[in-house]
Parts: C-alpha cells; structure tokens; sequence
C-alpha cells in the first residue's frame, strides 16, 4: 500500500533583489527599534521582492521516483533546497518522512589538499554517511570511479573529470530513504554519464523514493514514472512522464516562429504550417499513439505550378536522418494547397524530431521550410532501457519460449 513520504503545501520562498542582508551589531539592532517609530514605510515599499517558489502543493508516494522539469530559472533547485533543509521557506511548508540524502552539488566536502582516500571520508562524511559504511563501501566507490591508481594521490593532481567521477560515486552509494538529485549526472565523459544513469535506475528499482532534476528529457523519461513542470516558481502541469515530458518539449518547440512565418514577395508558394489530423494527441504537434498518422502541411501557391517536385525528410535531435521521400510532377493551382501525409505507423523512440518540406519546378528552389514546431513523439517507451541498445525506433515486441 502506498504512502506519502513528502507532503508539500502552499510552499513559497522570497528573495529580495539587489540587496544583501549585512551582519548587524547589537548597537544597529537598538538603534533600528528606537527609530522605528519614526520612519515612514517609503524606504520598504521600494524594495524589489522575487518569488522564487510561489503556492507549491504535491505528494509524493513511498518509492516513487518523481521528475522535476523546467527551464532555467524556474525554482526546481529551490525546491530541492528546501526539501533539503538548506534553506527555510518563505510560505507555506513541508513533510518528509524517512533518512534524507541531497546530490545537489557533485564534490561536496571535498579538499585539494587531501588524497583521494581521505576525500572518499570527508565526502562521505559530509553527505551523511558513517565511517563504517564507507569502510565498506570504499573499494566499490573507487572502482565505480575508476581512479584506483590514483587514489593516494593529493586532489589537487586529479584531472577535472576525474574529480567529478569520484565525487559523485561517492554521492551514489547513499543509502537513504529519500534522495533529491539536481542535475549531477552530467558528469564526465559519455561512457560515465551511462554509468551514472545506470546506478540512478538500480537506486530506483531499490524501492526508494527519488526526486530527480534533469534538463535532459531521455533520462526523465528513463528514470521518473510521475513528473513535475515548475515555471516561474508554481507548477504548471503535473502528470505521467510520457504526457509531461511531451507537453514540455512542445512548449519550447518554436511556435511563435510558426505565427510568424510570412511569404517571400516573390515567392511562386510558401509552406504556412503542419500538424498532425490523425490520432488526435494533446496538441497538433504531438504524436501519443502507435497507430495510423495523417498528417497536414499547408502551402499558398501564387499562381498554377507545373511539374512540380516535392519532398519531406524526418531528422531526430542530433541531425540523423530518420526517413525521407519525394514526390514528382505535381500540378498546383493558385490558392490554398492542403499536402496530407498518410502513415501506417511512426514508431519512434519518444522525443522530438524535425520535420523538413521542399518545393522546386524547373527553375529552381521555390521553397524550404523547417516545420515549427517540431514533431514530439509522445508514445509509451517499449525499447531497451540502456540507450546504446535502444535504437531509433520504439516498436512493441511480445516473446514466447516454447519447449522443444
């Protein structure tokens, strides 16, 4: 039976802008009470106050592991602070039930001066962990990161990158109830950063709760079964991954650039815009189904157009061309030209793509347009969960073992 291990209620926290709290001396302290009196509110109704958090209300569940997305700026890490007990809310206030652990920032308690060894203590000391605990855990740390060689070595001659490796393999043997993890498995080269997710997936298959920042949409969607959108310090939207993760992606996608596309003065025709008829998904841009896909792109054609030649090209986010076709000797009247693309099926792994429409005739180039927004591809994951063996494609696959 599930049970909440945070409760969250009408939390706020307020910064003042431009200003920093200086230390007072008890003479300041004395002197603010007796003048008190006599100041007009002026001086305080100047101050310029920004809400970092606003009214943030949520649960969460025993073993859950929880997305928090939003664009820079948008109050997650804030929240984790104050999950953390770093620092104090402004309004409002929350409950947390079991033994907390925070990698909010990789290398904590860490000295320059110190070897590896004595860091692997310190760190871990740092973050909680008991020196017996780290006794045991010492050589699994120092494998995970890989810097055995090295481990009597003073910090300071450690590289950059092997600084971070060992720090955060300190950070992932926490044993707690409860982790918030901001944004620390960016570390390293790719091969770490695999490494890293992987150990994140066991923790979570462990039965702990995890509430997990990340600005990369393919580990949330790897890792977080339930997702939070902040924006502007409230939440904006909370729901399943696949839904939230989709709706996040399309609301950066481009589609003021879409209202504000406008024709060439010369141009024969213009593409205007795209979305998709069918399967009707939360938004046009948003494919949440493995079944047939229509398409619509609309083009404006100035005057009639002979022999004509067309093309559409689907890339992923690294610029990988997925899919491509053309189609030739079109006749186009003047007016308003609905193109419809009919699919069987699009199974792609879930993200966003590009979709790409070109038009030419016999005197060249007419057109060629990238369609604003992108293509999100909303679709439940069904590959394998390690990226090198997932592919591009997300197609369902059931297995049956029959005996001989």
């Amino acid at each position: 039976m599930s049970q909440t291990v945070i409760h969250v209620e009408g939390l706020g926290k307020r910064y003042r802008v431009g200003e920093r709290e200086r230390y007072l001396a008890l003479r300041d302290v004395l002197t603010r009470a007796f003048t008190a009196p006599f100041r007009s509110g002026q001086e305080r109704s100047t101050r310029d106050y920004l809400w970092a958090l606003r009214d943030v209300s949520f649960d969460v569940q025993r073993g859950e592991v929880v997305g928090l997305i939003g664009r820079n700026g948008a109050g997650k890490t804030t929240l984790l602070k104050i999950l953390s007990r770093i620092t104090r809310p402004t309004a409002g206030f929350a409950e947390i039930h079991g033994r907390v652990a925070s990698l909010l920032e990789v290398g904590t308690g860490f000295h320059p001066e110190l070897t590896g060894r004595e860091n692997v203590f310190l760190s871990g000391a740092v973050l909680g962990m008991k020196r017996g605990e780290i006794v045991r855990k010492f050589d699994e740390i120092v494998d995970f990161a890989g810097v055995d060689r090295y481990i009597d070595t003073p910090l300071k001659h450690f590289s950059t990158g092997m600084q971070m490796r060992l720090a955060f393999a300190v950070a992932a043997h926490l044993e707690p109830e409860i982790l918030f993890v901001d944004e620390v498995l960016a570390v390293g080269d790719l091969e770490f950063q695999k490494k890293c997710l992987g150990k994140m997936q066991e923790v979570s298959k462990s039965g702990r709760t995890i509430v997990f920042v990340s600005h990369q949409m393919n580990q949330i969607r790897r890792l977080c079964e339930w997702v939070l959108w902040i924006d502007g310090g409230q939440i904006r939207q909370q729901g399943p991954t696949a839904e939230l993760s989709a709706a996040y992606e399309a609301s950066g996608s481009g589609q003021q650039q879409q209202r504000d596309r406008t024709e060439a003065p010369n141009a024969k025709a213009s593409f205007q815009k795209w979305e998709i008829l069918e399967p009707c998904g939360t938004g046009p841009n948003i494919l949440d189904s493995f079944g047939p896909l229509t398409a619509k792109v609309t083009l404006v054609v100035k005057r009639p157009l002979r022999n004509v030649q067309h093309g559409i090209v689907l890339y992923n986010a690294e610029r990988q061309l997925l899919w491509g076709t053309g189609f030739d000797g079109l006749e186009l009247q003047e007016g308003v030209q609905h193109f419809l693309y009919k699919l069987p099926t699009l199974p792609l792994r879930p993200g966003p793509y590009n979709l790409r429409v070109t038009l030419y005739d016999d005197q060249g180039l007419i057109d060629d347009w990238e369609c604003v927004p992108e293509l999100v591809v909303a679709t439940k994951p069904v590959t394998h969960p390690k990226d090198e063996w997932a592919g591009f494609m997300n197609i369902p696959c059931s297995l049956s073992v029959v005996s001989g």
